[in-house]
């Protein structure tokens, strides 16, 4: 069985942890997804770091109409609850509705609202009545100052267990910034922030009728968060990131998640 929410819920606000939320972009198979949590949960447990297994069920918000999405989410919500259940990882997945919000709570651990829809209120609360724990990510939009008033509308709902997740700003047309002054700024709002270090190197549009990326980028960007303060890392991996059926230009190879892994948590003890 998964951690129970409570030790979950201290695991990720324990300052002298550096906790892990990672996997696939989306689901694209129940193997794949048992493959890539079950790497980094014997990873991640030899080094230390509380670690959170992700994929969704639904990539809504995919550049072109044609663009794989994910299974759906009945489907995607079996394959995840198997994960769960055969691995005893905690899981987070996105939802873009209320509806899908008050399903995917019963099958997982956090539930995460996507930066493009996190000043939907309906949603925020949606979420936050499910007693779950709730990822609210940063718009790309928003100055991180500008989340004082999301995670107010959750805590209106009732919900105090969230994370706050930095992925970049708009800097221009196709290009994402990520400034590490908003590490701090996130923290005095009083949760956890986590940094989202794969997302915040893709390059929206790159790709014509899909976003590209720059993954080499990726690890200097988790290195500074962590340094800044990041209470924990937001990283999408695969085995094969170039055949990776959405954001493969921006993740980071499953092999590679181990010496990075080690490398963050020596830079997290120090900084600490």
């Amino acid at each position: 069985m998964s951690l129970p929410a409570s030790r979950l819920w201290q695991s990720l606000k324990a300052r002298h942890s550096l906790s892990l939320i990672a996997g696939p972009c989306v689901i694209e198979s129940e193997a794949l997804c048992l493959r890539i949590a079950a790497s980094l949960q014997r990873t991640c447990g030899r080094l230390g770091i509380p670690y959170v297994f992700k994929a969704s069920f639904d990539k809504a918000n995919r550049s072109a109409a044609h663009s794989f999405r994910g299974p759906g989410l009945e489907a995607g919500l079996r394959i995840l609850a198997r994960v769960r259940a055969s691995l005893g990882v905690p899981v987070l997945t996105d939802v873009h509705t209320e509806e899908q919000a008050r399903a995917a709570a019963q099958v997982v651990d956090i539930l995460q609202v996507p930066a493009l829809l996190c000043r939907q209120t309906d949603l925020v609360q949606a979420a936050a009545r499910t007693g779950r724990i709730v990822n609210l990510k940063k718009g790309q939009f928003l100055a991180p100052s500008d989340m004082r008033l999301v995670i107010q509308k959750a805590v209106d709902a009732g919900c105090r267990r969230i994370l706050v997740t930095e992925r970049g700003a708009t800097f221009g047309y196709g290009n994402l910034v990520a400034d590490m002054r908003s590490i701090p700024i996130l923290r005095a709002f009083g949760f956890p922030v986590i940094f989202d270090a794969t997302h915040s190197v893709q390059v929206p549009g790159a790709a014509g009728d899909r976003s590209g990326g720059e993954r080499e980028f990726a690890p200097v960007l988790a290195r500074s968060a962590v340094a800044a303060g990041a209470n924990g890392l937001f990283i999408e991996t695969h085995p094969q990131p170039d055949d990776a059926l959405s954001d493969g230009p921006n993740m980071i190879p499953l092999a590679r998640m181990a010496s990075l892994l080690a490398c963050l948590l020596r830079i997290h003890e120090a900084a600490r």
